[in-house]
């Protein structure tokens, strides 16, 4: 760092600004000594330059570093004590440190070197006195100085083998042992939970079975895995489930009867719950949309054991082979579910717009209803490319469809494409399949019309200066645009800078590489740079859909957030009993964050569910050759994605040839570009097309390792066939 001779008290008091450059260019702390000497300040300007800090320190510019020195905000100290907080893609700790506080800015990550030899490995909640060394921005890697008291995994999920519990994340590398007699009962192959005991310096850690939750193979174990390894509650409490029992169905009186209004049900074929209804009509040259949705409020009030267990769920999560609900059967398969031919309560939209698909007028209400039809997406899209309308209101619905999709266009919203995996499974749980799901128009329009009622729902409850739960997505950070920035310059492809940019922007990207090899790449890594949508009661719009306000209106059944929105509609419009609370509304903000939580727990379990059945379907596929392309690249080796069905796994650095590989990040600030062998001149890039040998499937953890065929000795390989036997798949063995 540049220093300047001591001034004698001749030189300036440094600006905030000055000041902030260099608390931001020193590496760690500093105090007044180094700022008077870089600066070229006297001892007579002390008292000023301690007023300067302590207002740097005041608006959050300066964070206090030891005794007595600053740092710039969000710098960590050189030594402190951080907690373990998971694994990386190897298998290393990630950890975070203690007492970090939301005023300082974004948490960093602190990846952990490996432990010293006959150590054993750091296990997620321990506690460790770290050295930290800088790695980037908001990165740091530590290096363990001494284990602390902290926090040891409340419990272990794993499969019960010979007296060790073999853990079912591929992240946690270490078996636990079972001491004589803190088997409980288990036997081999049963997946169990269990609990640490007291450890030990060296070697495995002890643990106690506490429970025994199935046999691993057995249909439905997968999911049983996801639900306990993410803490999905699925057992309802007594008292939830007789509220539900005892609830009956709605009555006319109050409410404004559209049994005589063919409203139709639109789902996907495996749907378990039918809360939403559509209806239109031609109206001038524009359409008149009704969107019916199950009167969940009316059961569901609060304060009772219902909402209680609904709150804590957040949300229903749905598995390939169950859902584990939001609300027990008896309302989720029955009394808010809308069954054709039998009358259910709801709350309705109806909403009137131009042919060019711009909304003029909306109202809500409380209603009563009879579904006419339900239809499946598949049924609804088959019938209308065979121009047949067997329910009479299929026409219509398109019609108004269409026109919404031009005011879609016109906004310029994000659209992603990126199938959707479904898992096909036989009766026994034997997985037959996975494949994408088909994305039809029919998808598409149920999705403007649940779109356009959530619009209304947020501008409604503003109307009426009451409480909203709003759906907001923040536009991406400036850390996450510069590494995508990166990426797409690989592809010649740019962005546009600063405040400008729009979420058609993202969409011109994805046009231009449509039909290009690296289309599904490019799409996967523009949704990575993307924020995470929340639920908050302040509004700051969504991005991604280019909305002003948005809040979900349309799921009550399976989404906490749109139960609220219900109820702040009944209060406002004065609806009947089941409206919102002063005391709900003042938890709002807590429960924004969290229903926000539960949201992403319930993606990260199903994501997790449908890779371990695919990991089990490639597991009858050991040896076999795929096509597949690069999807990462990492210090340790490559990551690779199957064309067909997306099953992404491992490649090995071990396996490539022998070579001294380095990694390319100047052109990818968040991952490695490319992968480059000095002496062979092999380089692997990401999106490259490859093939793929399939050594290794690991349904316990949904792992995959696969070896590349490029720059390898030609040798005979089983190749992947779609229509291929699984009888002659299962007799195939790695070739090594």
């Amino acid at each position: 760092m540049p220093r300047r001779p001591t001034g004698g008290g001749d030189a300036p008091l440094p600006s905030k600004e000055a000041l902030r450059r260099f608390l931001q260019a020193s590496p760690g702390k500093v105090g007044k000594t180094e700022i008077s000497r870089h600066f070229g300040l006297g001892t007579d300007q002390r008292p000023a330059l301690r007023e300067l800090l302590k207002s740097l320190k005041a608006d959050g510019s300066a964070a206090p570093a030891g005794r007595r020195g600053v740092s710039a905000p969000g710098r960590l100290p050189e030594m402190a004590v951080i907690e373990v907080t998971g694994t990386d893609p190897d298998g290393d700790p990630i950890a975070r440190p203690l007492g970090w506080k939301a005023q300082q800015g974004r948490m960093p990550v602190i990846y952990m070197r490996p432990e010293r030899a006959g150590q054993p490995a750091l296990a997620p909640g321990e506690r460790v006195l770290a050295k930290l060394k800088p790695a980037g921005a908001g990165k740091y890697e530590g290096t363990t100085v001494k284990r602390v008291a902290g926090a040891a995994p409340a419990r272990v999920l794993g499969v019960y083998e010979n007296g060790r519990i073999v853990p079912t994340d591929r992240r946690h590398r270490a078996e636990w042992v079972v001491p004589p007699g803190e088997a409980g009962g288990a036997e081999n192959g049963q997946i169990v939970l269990a609990e640490p005991l007291p450890g030990r310096e060296l070697g495995l850690r002890p643990a106690r079975v506490v429970e025994v939750l199935g046999r691993m193979g057995e249909a439905k174990s997968v999911s049983l895995i996801c639900i306990h390894a993410h803490g999905i509650p699925d057992v309802f409490p007594t008292e939830a489930v007789r509220e539900a029992e005892h609830t009956r169905g709605v009555d006319a009186s109050g409410r404004e009867d559209l049994r005589e209004v063919p409203l139709v049900t639109i789902d996907g074929e495996d749907a378990r719950d039918f809360d939403d209804a559509v209806w239109a009509e031609p109206e001038g040259t524009g359409w008149r949309v009704l969107v019916a949705i199950a009167d969940v409020a009316h059961y569901v009030r609060p304060g009772s054991a219902l909402d209680r267990e609904a709150w804590a769920r957040g949300n229903s999560v749905y598995f390939p082979d169950r859902v584990v609900p939001m609300l027990p059967e008896a309302l989720s398969n029955g009394w808010c579910s809308l069954r054709p031919g039998e009358d259910r309560g709801c709350l309705f939209v109806e909403m009137r717009f131009d042919a060019g698909g711009g909304k003029t007028a909306h109202r809500f209400g409380r209603g009563i209803m009879r579904s006419a039809a339900r239809l499946t997406y598949e049924q609804a899209q088959a019938a209308r490319d065979a121009g047949e309308d067997p329910t009479g209101t299929l026409v219509p619905l398109y019609g108004a469809f269409h026109a919404l999709l031009a005011a879609r266009e016109r906004r310029g919203t994000l659209e992603l494409d990126l199938p959707e995996r479904r898992v096909r499974l036989d009766a026994a749980g034997t997985v037959l399949g996975v494949e994408p799901r088909a994305r039809l128009d029919s998808h598409r329009l149920i999705e403007e019309f649940m779109v356009a009622a959530n619009v209304c729902a947020a501008e409604e409850l503003e109307r009426l200066s009451q409480p909203c739960m709003y759906r907001v997505h923040d536009r991406p950070s400036d850390q996450k645009l510069e590494g995508l920035r990166q990426f797409l310059e690989a592809f010649d492809i740019t962005l546009p800078q600063g405040d400008r940019l729009q979420p058609r922007d993202f969409a011109h990207v994805l046009d231009l590489v449509t039909g290009k090899p690296e289309e599904r790449l490019v799409h996967e890594t523009v949704l990575r740079s993307q924020s995470q949508a929340a639920y908050a009661p302040e509004n700051i719009g969504h991005f991604g859909l280019a909305l002003g306000r948005y809040a979900h209106f349309t799921s009550p059944i399976r989404r906490y957030a749109d139960l609220l929105v219900h109820r702040a509609l009944v209060r406002g419009l004065k609806l009947g009993d089941g409206g919102l609370q002063e005391t709900e509304a003042a938890r709002f903000p807590d429960t924004g964050e969290h229903i926000t939580q539960t949201e992403r727990r319930a993606a990260a379990a199903e994501r997790d569910a449908v890779d371990r059945y695919l990991a089990a379907y490639m597991s009858q596929r050991i040896g076999e050759v795929f096509d597949a392309r690069i999807s990462g690249v990492t210090r340790f080796g490559l990551f690779v994605t199957v064309e067909a069905n997306g099953a992404s796994g491992i490649v090995p650095l071990a396996s490539l040839p022998d070579d001294r590989w380095t990694e390319d990040q100047a052109r990818h600030a968040q991952r490695g570009h490319s992968l480059s062998g000095q002496r062979t001149g092999i380089t692997f890039t990401l999106g490259q097309a490859v093939e793929a040998r399939l050594v290794e499937a690991t349904p316990r953890t949904g792992g995959m390792v696969f070896h590349l065929m490029q720059g390898l000795p030609a040798q005979p390989a089983a190749r992947a066939r779609p229509a291929r036997d699984p009888k002659q798949a299962r007799k195939a063995k790695p070739r090594r």
